[in-house]
Protein backbone atom coordinates (compact mmCIF):
# COMPACT_ATOMS: atom_id res chain seq x y z
CA UNK A 1 0.00 0.00 0.00
CA UNK A 2 1.26 3.38 -0.78
CA UNK A 3 1.99 5.75 1.83
CA UNK A 4 0.31 9.57 1.60
CA UNK A 5 2.49 11.75 0.89
CA UNK A 6 3.58 14.05 3.73
CA UNK A 7 4.09 17.64 3.75
CA UNK A 8 8.32 18.88 3.65
CA UNK A 9 9.70 19.91 6.42
CA UNK A 10 11.46 22.99 4.57
CA UNK A 11 8.04 24.69 3.70
CA UNK A 12 6.78 24.71 7.21
CA UNK A 13 6.69 28.26 7.65
CA UNK A 14 7.48 30.51 10.94
CA UNK A 15 8.21 28.50 14.14
CA UNK A 16 11.73 28.47 13.71
CA UNK A 17 12.63 27.72 17.28
CA UNK A 18 10.73 24.45 16.63
CA UNK A 19 12.31 23.41 14.26
CA UNK A 20 15.37 24.00 15.17
CA UNK A 21 14.96 22.17 18.66
CA UNK A 22 13.51 18.89 16.55
CA UNK A 23 16.98 19.09 14.04
CA UNK A 24 18.97 19.48 16.67
CA UNK A 25 17.77 16.49 18.71
CA UNK A 26 18.11 14.62 15.75
CA UNK A 27 21.58 15.32 15.33
CA UNK A 28 22.19 14.48 19.27
CA UNK A 29 19.72 12.26 20.70
CA UNK A 30 21.80 12.86 24.08
CA UNK A 31 19.95 16.07 24.14
CA UNK A 32 16.83 13.43 25.89
CA UNK A 33 14.01 15.24 23.65
CA UNK A 34 12.25 18.31 23.40
CA UNK A 35 8.82 19.29 24.75
CA UNK A 36 7.11 21.98 22.89
CA UNK A 37 4.55 23.79 24.51
CA UNK A 38 1.60 25.26 22.70
CA UNK A 39 -2.47 25.52 21.49
CA UNK A 40 -3.55 23.14 18.60
CA UNK A 41 -3.03 23.51 15.15
CA UNK A 42 0.73 25.27 15.28
CA UNK A 43 2.06 22.37 12.87
CA UNK A 44 4.03 20.10 15.59
CA UNK A 45 2.84 16.85 14.38
CA UNK A 46 3.72 18.05 11.02
CA UNK A 47 6.56 19.01 11.73
CA UNK A 48 7.74 15.48 13.37
CA UNK A 49 6.35 13.73 10.37
CA UNK A 50 8.23 15.72 8.03
CA UNK A 51 11.41 15.41 9.44
CA UNK A 52 11.63 11.66 9.77
CA UNK A 53 10.89 11.67 6.24
CA UNK A 54 13.77 13.78 4.76
CA UNK A 55 16.40 11.66 7.36
CA UNK A 56 18.86 9.33 5.53
CA UNK A 57 17.17 5.84 5.54
CA UNK A 58 18.92 3.29 7.94
CA UNK A 59 19.40 -0.57 7.78
CA UNK A 60 17.93 -2.84 10.11
CA UNK A 61 17.57 -6.69 10.29
CA UNK A 62 14.39 -7.82 8.69
CA UNK A 63 11.60 -8.49 10.81
CA UNK A 64 13.54 -7.36 13.88
CA UNK A 65 11.00 -5.67 16.24
CA UNK A 66 14.16 -4.46 17.99
CA UNK A 67 15.33 -1.80 14.94
CA UNK A 68 19.19 -2.84 15.69
CA UNK A 69 21.89 -1.74 13.04
CA UNK A 70 23.47 -4.31 11.34
CA UNK A 71 27.09 -4.31 12.24
CA UNK A 72 26.95 -1.96 15.07
CA UNK A 73 24.53 -4.02 16.81
CA UNK A 74 25.25 -7.75 15.41
CA UNK A 75 26.47 -9.08 18.45
CA UNK A 76 23.52 -7.61 20.94
CA UNK A 77 21.02 -9.26 17.95
CA UNK A 78 22.83 -12.99 18.41
CA UNK A 79 22.30 -12.06 21.92
CA UNK A 80 18.62 -11.11 22.08
CA UNK A 81 17.57 -14.25 19.80
CA UNK A 82 19.18 -16.24 22.30
CA UNK A 83 17.46 -14.96 25.17
CA UNK A 84 13.77 -15.00 24.15
CA UNK A 85 14.41 -18.07 21.81
CA UNK A 86 13.56 -15.84 18.68
CA UNK A 87 13.07 -17.79 15.39
CA UNK A 88 15.84 -18.13 12.87
CA UNK A 89 19.95 -19.29 13.17
CA UNK A 90 22.56 -16.71 12.39
CA UNK A 91 22.02 -13.23 11.20
CA UNK A 92 19.31 -12.61 9.02
CA UNK A 93 19.16 -10.35 5.82
CA UNK A 94 19.05 -6.88 6.09
CA UNK A 95 17.45 -4.07 4.09
CA UNK A 96 16.68 -0.07 4.36
CA UNK A 97 13.83 1.80 5.20
CA UNK A 98 12.86 5.20 6.39
CA UNK A 99 13.02 6.35 10.18
CA UNK A 100 10.16 5.56 11.85
CA UNK A 101 7.52 8.06 13.61
CA UNK A 102 6.12 5.88 16.92
CA UNK A 103 3.43 7.38 18.09
CA UNK A 104 2.70 7.08 21.84
CA UNK A 105 -0.68 6.73 22.81
CA UNK A 106 -2.63 8.51 25.41
CA UNK A 107 -3.74 5.89 27.54
CA UNK A 108 -0.60 3.65 26.93
CA UNK A 109 0.39 1.38 29.69
CA UNK A 110 4.06 0.86 30.71
CA UNK A 111 3.44 -2.80 29.58
CA UNK A 112 2.81 -1.18 26.07
CA UNK A 113 5.66 1.21 26.80
CA UNK A 114 8.00 -1.36 28.15
CA UNK A 115 7.56 -4.87 26.46
CA UNK A 116 5.84 -7.66 28.53
CA UNK A 117 5.33 -11.44 28.29
CA UNK A 118 3.78 -12.69 25.28
CA UNK A 119 1.36 -15.08 26.70
CA UNK A 120 -0.27 -16.57 23.80
CA UNK A 121 3.14 -17.96 23.17
CA UNK A 122 3.75 -19.15 26.75
CA UNK A 123 0.33 -20.98 26.35
CA UNK A 124 1.10 -22.41 22.86
CA UNK A 125 4.19 -23.63 23.11
CA UNK A 126 5.29 -23.66 27.05
CA UNK A 127 8.40 -21.47 26.55
CA UNK A 128 8.50 -17.67 27.88
CA UNK A 129 8.57 -15.18 25.50
CA UNK A 130 8.92 -11.21 25.44
CA UNK A 131 6.35 -8.93 23.21
CA UNK A 132 8.63 -5.74 22.85
CA UNK A 133 6.70 -2.27 23.29
CA UNK A 134 6.95 0.54 21.89
CA UNK A 135 10.55 1.69 22.91
CA UNK A 136 12.01 -1.23 20.96
CA UNK A 137 10.06 -0.19 18.04
CA UNK A 138 11.13 3.74 18.15
CA UNK A 139 14.85 2.82 18.63
CA UNK A 140 17.08 4.62 15.96
CA UNK A 141 13.59 6.65 15.19
CA UNK A 142 11.50 9.08 16.62
CA UNK A 143 9.05 8.44 19.56
CA UNK A 144 6.15 11.44 19.58
CA UNK A 145 4.20 11.50 22.68
CA UNK A 146 1.18 14.16 21.81
CA UNK A 147 -0.39 15.53 25.14
CA UNK A 148 2.59 14.37 27.40
CA UNK A 149 1.08 15.91 29.85
CA UNK A 150 -1.71 13.57 30.18
CA UNK A 151 0.05 10.40 30.19
CA UNK A 152 0.44 8.69 33.92
CA UNK A 153 3.57 10.27 35.26
CA UNK A 154 5.28 6.79 35.60
CA UNK A 155 5.06 6.28 32.46
CA UNK A 156 6.40 9.50 31.61
CA UNK A 157 8.93 8.74 34.06
CA UNK A 158 10.30 5.19 32.14
CA UNK A 159 9.96 7.28 28.40
CA UNK A 160 12.68 10.50 29.93
CA UNK A 161 15.14 7.40 31.59
CA UNK A 162 15.01 5.87 28.51
CA UNK A 163 15.75 8.71 26.19
CA UNK A 164 18.86 9.47 28.80
CA UNK A 165 20.02 6.25 28.63
CA UNK A 166 19.66 4.63 25.03
CA UNK A 167 18.37 1.56 27.34
CA UNK A 168 15.37 -0.27 27.64
CA UNK A 169 15.18 -2.77 30.48
CA UNK A 170 12.32 -5.46 30.90
CA UNK A 171 11.86 -7.63 34.05
CA UNK A 172 8.94 -9.72 33.37
CA UNK A 173 8.16 -13.24 35.26
CA UNK A 174 11.74 -14.72 35.10
CA UNK A 175 12.55 -13.20 32.10
CA UNK A 176 15.43 -10.33 32.78
CA UNK A 177 17.22 -8.32 29.53
CA UNK A 178 18.10 -4.73 28.07
CA UNK A 179 18.06 -3.70 24.67
CA UNK A 180 18.98 -0.40 22.95
CA UNK A 181 16.22 2.46 23.04
CA UNK A 182 17.73 5.37 21.63
CA UNK A 183 15.57 7.76 19.86
CA UNK A 184 14.67 11.19 19.62
CA UNK A 185 12.16 11.77 21.95
CA UNK A 186 9.31 14.65 20.92
CA UNK A 187 6.24 15.23 23.71
CA UNK A 188 3.50 18.08 22.91
CA UNK A 189 1.74 19.22 25.61
CA UNK A 190 -1.03 22.39 25.68
CA UNK A 191 -0.29 24.18 28.81
CA UNK A 192 -4.23 25.12 29.19
CA UNK A 193 -4.84 21.21 29.73
CA UNK A 194 -2.09 21.30 32.90
CA UNK A 195 1.33 21.25 33.02
CA UNK A 196 3.68 18.54 33.82
CA UNK A 197 5.11 18.13 37.10
CA UNK A 198 8.49 20.53 37.04
CA UNK A 199 10.56 16.57 38.05
CA UNK A 200 9.39 15.57 34.77
CA UNK A 201 9.23 18.94 33.13
CA UNK A 202 13.19 19.03 33.80
CA UNK A 203 13.91 16.20 32.48
CA UNK A 204 13.59 16.98 28.83
CA UNK A 205 16.29 18.39 27.40
CA UNK A 206 14.65 21.43 25.49
CA UNK A 207 11.68 22.99 25.66
CA UNK A 208 10.26 25.19 23.00
CA UNK A 209 6.75 27.28 23.48
CA UNK A 210 5.44 27.89 20.21
CA UNK A 211 2.17 30.08 19.07
CA UNK A 212 0.14 30.42 16.01
CA UNK A 213 1.53 33.28 13.41
CA UNK A 214 -0.23 36.71 13.90
CA UNK A 215 1.64 37.99 10.69
CA UNK A 216 -1.22 38.40 8.45
CA UNK A 217 1.46 37.94 5.32
CA UNK A 218 2.51 34.72 6.72
CA UNK A 219 -0.77 33.56 7.59
CA UNK A 220 -1.82 33.66 3.70
CA UNK A 221 1.68 32.07 2.62
CA UNK A 222 0.57 28.78 5.02
CA UNK A 223 -3.15 28.73 3.47
CA UNK A 224 -1.23 29.47 -0.24
CA UNK A 225 1.11 26.60 0.30
CA UNK A 226 -1.01 24.59 2.17
CA UNK A 227 -3.66 24.27 -0.46
CA UNK A 228 -1.06 23.70 -2.93
CA UNK A 229 0.01 20.97 -1.26
CA UNK A 230 -3.60 18.93 -0.79
CA UNK A 231 -4.37 19.91 -4.64
CA UNK A 232 -0.87 18.63 -6.28
CA UNK A 233 0.88 17.34 -3.39
CA UNK A 234 4.08 15.22 -5.61
CA UNK A 235 4.47 18.24 -7.38
CA UNK A 236 4.71 20.14 -4.23
CA UNK A 237 6.84 18.25 -3.15
CA UNK A 238 9.31 17.99 -6.05
CA UNK A 239 9.05 21.98 -5.66
CA UNK A 240 10.98 21.66 -1.97
CA UNK A 241 13.20 19.14 -2.87
CA UNK A 242 16.09 20.79 -2.95
CA UNK A 243 15.87 22.50 0.31
CA UNK A 244 15.12 19.32 1.56
CA UNK A 245 17.88 17.48 0.19
CA UNK A 246 20.24 20.02 1.59
CA UNK A 247 18.81 19.80 5.22
CA UNK A 248 19.52 16.41 5.19
CA UNK A 249 23.15 16.68 4.03
CA UNK A 250 23.50 19.34 6.69
CA UNK A 251 22.33 16.83 9.66
CA UNK A 252 24.33 14.42 7.96
CA UNK A 253 27.21 16.51 7.82
CA UNK A 254 26.35 17.64 11.64
CA UNK A 255 25.91 13.91 12.89
CA UNK A 256 29.51 13.44 11.65
CA UNK A 257 31.00 16.68 13.10
CA UNK A 258 29.40 16.45 16.05
CA UNK A 259 32.56 14.31 18.62
CA UNK A 260 35.17 16.81 17.07
CA UNK A 261 33.54 19.75 18.26
CA UNK A 262 35.49 21.16 21.47
CA UNK A 263 34.93 23.66 24.04
CA UNK A 264 37.05 26.23 25.40
CA UNK A 265 37.24 26.04 29.32
CA UNK A 266 36.14 30.02 29.32
CA UNK A 267 33.13 28.84 27.50
CA UNK A 268 32.34 26.44 30.72
CA UNK A 269 32.39 29.48 32.75
CA UNK A 270 29.74 31.71 30.61
CA UNK A 271 26.96 28.74 30.82
CA UNK A 272 27.49 28.21 34.61
CA UNK A 273 27.34 31.90 34.80
CA UNK A 274 24.18 31.98 32.98
CA UNK A 275 22.49 29.44 34.86
CA UNK A 276 23.15 30.86 38.00
CA UNK A 277 22.03 34.14 36.80
CA UNK A 278 18.57 32.80 35.48
CA UNK A 279 18.11 30.70 38.91
CA UNK A 280 18.62 27.03 37.93
CA UNK A 281 18.69 24.22 40.37
CA UNK A 282 20.69 21.25 39.83
CA UNK A 283 23.27 20.55 37.53
CA UNK A 284 21.28 19.28 34.23
CA UNK A 285 20.82 22.67 32.99
CA UNK A 286 24.57 23.24 32.35
CA UNK A 287 25.15 19.86 30.96
CA UNK A 288 22.56 20.21 28.66
CA UNK A 289 23.62 24.01 27.40
CA UNK A 290 27.04 22.26 27.08
CA UNK A 291 25.41 19.33 24.59
CA UNK A 292 22.79 21.82 22.92
CA UNK A 293 25.77 24.29 22.08
CA UNK A 294 28.07 21.87 21.10
CA UNK A 295 25.50 20.09 18.61
CA UNK A 296 24.52 23.91 17.34
CA UNK A 297 28.13 24.50 16.42
CA UNK A 298 28.32 21.35 14.60
CA UNK A 299 24.94 21.96 12.56
CA UNK A 300 26.86 25.34 11.42
CA UNK A 301 29.81 23.59 10.52
CA UNK A 302 32.01 25.06 13.27
CA UNK A 303 34.42 22.30 15.60
CA UNK A 304 34.60 25.10 18.17
CA UNK A 305 31.74 26.74 20.33
CA UNK A 306 30.98 30.26 20.32
CA UNK A 307 29.02 32.60 22.63
CA UNK A 308 26.37 32.63 20.28
CA UNK A 309 25.59 28.87 20.36
CA UNK A 310 25.63 29.32 24.36
CA UNK A 311 22.93 32.20 24.50
CA UNK A 312 20.63 30.12 21.55
CA UNK A 313 21.04 27.02 23.59
CA UNK A 314 20.36 28.30 26.95
CA UNK A 315 17.01 29.94 25.45
CA UNK A 316 16.29 26.07 24.02
CA UNK A 317 17.34 24.01 27.40
CA UNK A 318 16.52 26.73 30.28
CA UNK A 319 12.94 28.43 30.16
CA UNK A 320 11.27 24.83 31.95
CA UNK A 321 14.08 25.19 34.29
CA UNK A 322 14.15 28.58 35.77
CA UNK A 323 13.00 28.60 39.71
CA UNK A 324 9.24 30.16 39.26
CA UNK A 325 6.93 31.23 41.66
CA UNK A 326 3.77 29.34 42.23
CA UNK A 327 1.37 30.24 39.05
CA UNK A 328 4.35 31.80 37.52
CA UNK A 329 4.43 30.71 33.54
CA UNK A 330 7.53 29.03 31.99
CA UNK A 331 10.62 31.76 30.26
CA UNK A 332 9.70 32.75 27.29
CA UNK A 333 12.77 34.85 26.81
CA UNK A 334 15.46 33.11 29.15
CA UNK A 335 18.04 36.17 27.74
CA UNK A 336 15.71 39.04 28.63
CA UNK A 337 15.12 36.99 32.31
CA UNK A 338 18.55 37.01 32.94
CA UNK A 339 19.01 40.83 32.55
CA UNK A 340 16.16 41.76 34.59
CA UNK A 341 17.38 39.57 37.09
CA UNK A 342 21.27 41.01 36.64
CA UNK A 343 19.34 45.00 37.06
Amino acid sequence: MKSAPIYPFTAIVGQEKMKLALILNVINPGLSGVLIRGEKGTAKSTAVRALADILPQIEVYADDPFQLAPGEEEAVYLEIVRLLNLPGDGLPPTRSRKVRVVELPVGATEDRVVGTMDLEHALKKGEKRVEPGLLAAAHRGILYVDEVNLLDDHVVDVLLDSAAMGVNSIEREGVSFSHPARFTLVGTMNPEEGELRPQLLDRFGLCVNIEGIIAADDRVVVMERRAAFDDHPEDFIRQWAFESKALTDRILAATTLYPQVTVARKRLYEIAQYCLDVGVDGHRGDIIILKTAKTLAAYEGRNEVASGDIQTAAELALPHRVRRQPLMEIADNVEKLRSRRAG
